[in-house]
């Protein structure tokens, strides 16, 4: 069987890696893929960008692809899966309509106020003069979101009026987002601890993975603008059984039902962030893939075949599906480019990966990197998300933190903390 996953990040690496495992799998491909993929047992990376619906589908025709996987958001949006199953191929995801949930944040709000699902209170607006008027007249803190996708940098936390002012500008004056920035979401500040809730659907059935905790400022303490997320771990303790059942419950189910109402049916991941607060759990968004960096340490959890499930939802018959998790934990360590989220250097030599892989319970998952001259190089922000497991959170934390010192590349950053919000809840 021959797989084609589409993607070029960490979470793909993961994706690739976990589906290498079956052994029914001869042979995956991953578009455009990294210098990590290019490695992996079974992968081949190929040159077609993860927008090129066109190429993409021929490829998977003519090199006889039986499953698609695509990683990413932008396909998602941009109707990779209706393009695909229209052509005669079989393909996971979400379509087009039911990817707006992530692709506009207005309409996820909309969904979810129609399905009763909880969340931060809102307004929509087109132009600057609207929203800035808004702003003033709510105060700080405030929450400015940019409406479509942004690769994760289109939200704001401003805990001041003059910062939702300058993040409004940035959006609608400057234009940084382009498009994503036409319309803009101005949410309501919700104070207490994040996670991330994701699951496999089929339209009719749900099945949670377990719970995780993405990291998304870029330094330590929660400091300093969002990125795509700087590290995460797996279980979050956070996330209690009461608060676990509830997201199943009163927002997955909610969320596939109101899609059910519109003539939609809701293939593939769930991703809720949720906030979790002294009034109980509300939905700060929702994604229409798997997140990345929490991927990495929920698939190093997955004991199950993740083909099987892929399938199953295509098939819709996930309730005779059940997953089966390591109850160890997992910690993923994002290393990333200095300077990012915004202007970082690339093309530096990237040495150590091989012996930080030698550590037991370590995996190494390429996100930024490609291979130059048989030296593996960083090309993006986020380069390296290095992750372990371990018999319990202590452990996995210093794993994965020993396997990040082995490695080495110039103005190479990463947060020092990630894992340890966890440890101070099990402590308590």
């Amino acid at each position: 069987m021959k797989i084609l996953v589409v993607g070029s990040g960490g979470r793909e690496h993961a994706l690739a890696w976990k589906l290498a495992q079956n052994p029914k799998v001869e042979e995956i491909f991953v578009a455009p893929g990294n210098g990590g993929t290019a490695l992996e047992n079974k992968v081949t990376n190929i040159r077609i960008k993860a927008t090129d619906l066109k190429e993409l589908a021929d490829f998977a025709k003519t090199n006889g692809v039986a499953l698609t996987v695509v990683g990413p958001e932008d396909p998602l949006a941009a109707g990779i899966v209706d393009y695909f199953q229209e052509r005669g191929l079989r393909v996971f995801g979400p379509c087009r309509a039911a990817a707006q949930i992530e692709a506009s944040k207005a309409f996820a709000k909309e969904m979810m106020v129609a399905a009763g699902i909880p969340t931060a209170f809102y307004r929509e607006f087109t132009d600057f003069e609207a929203a800035n008027a808004y702003v003033h007249e709510k105060g700080a803190p405030i929450v400015i979101k940019a409406d479509g996708l942004a690769a994760g940098k289109g939200v704001t936390v401003a805990f001041t009026v003059k910062e939702a002012e300058a993040a409004l500008k940035e959006i609608f004056i400057d234009n940084i987002f382009g498009e994503a920035g036409n319309r803009v979401v101005v949410e309501e500040f919700l104070n207490g601890e994040e996670a991330s809730y994701l699951a496999f659907s089929d339209g009719e059935t749900v099945l949670p993975m377990v719970s995780s905790q993405d990291h998304k400022a870029v330094y330590d303490d929660d400091k300093g603008p969002n990125t795509g997320g700087m590290g995460a771990y797996s279980p979050a303790p956070v996330v209690t059984d009461e608060i676990f059942d509830f997201a199943t419950q009163k927002i997955a189910y909610p969320l596939i039902n109101e899609f059910k109402k519109r003539g939609i049916k809701y293939v593939g991941i769930i991703y809720a962030g949720l906030m979790i607060t002294a009034d109980g759990v509300k939905v700060l968004e929702f994604n229409a893939r798997f997140g990345d960096p929490e991927t990495q340490p929920v698939l190093t959890r997955l004991n199950s075949d993740l083909l099987e499930i892929f399938e199953a939802c295509i098939d819709g018959r996930l309730k005779e599906i059940s997953a089966d998790w390591s109850t160890e934990p997992a910690v993923c360590v994002v290393m990333a480019s200095g300077g990012y989220p915004k202007d970082y250097e690339k093309g530096y030599e990237i040495n150590g990966i091989a012996d930080a892989d030698k550590i037991k319970g370590v995996k190494v998952f390429h996100a930024g990197t490609a291979t130059v001259d048989k030296t593996t190089v960083n090309t993006g922000g986020r380069v390296l998300g290095v992750t372990a497991r371990g018999k319990d959170l202590e452990e996995t934390i210093e794993r994965a933190y020993e396997a990040v010192k082995k490695i080495y590349w110039t103005n190479a950053h990463f947060r020092k903390d990630i894992g340890a919000k966890a440890l101070r809840r099990l402590k308590k």
